[in-house]
Order: structure tokens, then C-alpha cells, then sequence
């Protein structure tokens, strides 16, 4: 069994349940994320991102839907990068563009889903960011 301490000397044993989920939701939130955002580029996954983006939001972006879903894959690069980096903020940002997209789709129509998909998505990440709090730099605030 791998033990880990922070600053304080507060053991983190790679067994506990709770370490396990922080790493695994904070690599997942993270990971996934910047793969779709950079899919928003490639249009590996889908041949049409922008059949998923309401007008009302289309209207407020300068350019066409493609450019908006250029936006939309920065915004997600660097939400993902945030999750592994700081994931205290990355969780919460992540949640809340998982709640954008969730109004959006609902918006759009059709994709009903996807949108109760990503609120599972969303309620994972709410989660996250309460472990963030538990395993600050990935570590627990006190004896497990």
C-alpha cells in the first residue's frame, strides 16, 4: 500500500475510497474535457458540433456557429486544464459550463438526452469540487 503526506504529515493511502474517487473524477473532468475541446477543431466525434448550438447563443458570439463552437472548445481546453491544476476552481467552472450546456440544449430541442446526461455529468462535477476541498494538492486535510 502506497501512503502519501502532505505538508502537515496527514496520511493519503492510495486504498482510501475517497482518495480513489478525487483522482478519478479529477483525471476524468480533466482529461475529457480538453479532448473535447479540441475535437471542436478536428470534428473527429461529430461531423457537425454547431447542429448542438442554440441561435439565442449563436446571436450573442461575433461570427458563424463554427467559430462560436471554436469559443466553445477553448473554453472546455481550459476548463480541463483547470481541473488537473487546480481543481478546487476547475470542478465549480466545469459544473457551470456543464449548466450552460444543459440550458442550451434544452434550448436547441431534440436533445433532451444529452441534456439529462450532462446533469449527471454536472452533479460528478459538484462532487469533485467538494472532494477538491477533502484532498487539497491531492492530499487529505487529516488523518483517514
Amino acid at each position: 500500500m502506497t501512503v502519501h503526506t502532505d505538508r502537515s504529515g496527514h496520511a493519503a493511502s492510495l486504498a482510501d475510497p475517497g482518495y480513489q474517487a478525487f483522482w478519478a473524477l479529477r483525471l476524468g473532468f480533466g482529461v475529457l474535457p480538453i479532448l473535447f475541446g479540441l475535437d471542436k477543431f478536428v470534428n473527429v466525434l461529430t461531423d457537425d458540433w454547431t447542429r448542438y448550438l442554440a441561435d439565442f447563443f449563436n446571436d450573442l458570439v461575433p461570427g458563424d456557429a463554427a467559430a462560436a463552437m471554436n469559443v466553445v472548445g477553448v473554453v472546455e481546453i481550459v476548463a480541463g486544464i483547470a481541473v488537473l491544476v487546480v481543481p478546487r476552481f476547475g470542478a465549480p467552472l466545469v459544473a457551470a459550463w456543464l449548466g450552460g450546456i444543459i440550458v442550451n440544449l434544452l434550448i436547441v430541442g431534440g436533445y433532451g438526452d444529452i441534456a439529462l446526461r450532462d446533469f449527471g455529468l454536472m452533479a460528478a462535477a459538484l462532487v469533485l469540487a467538494r472532494l477538491a476541498w477533502a484532498y487539497p494538492n491531492g492530499m487529505p486535510t487529516r488523518n483517514r
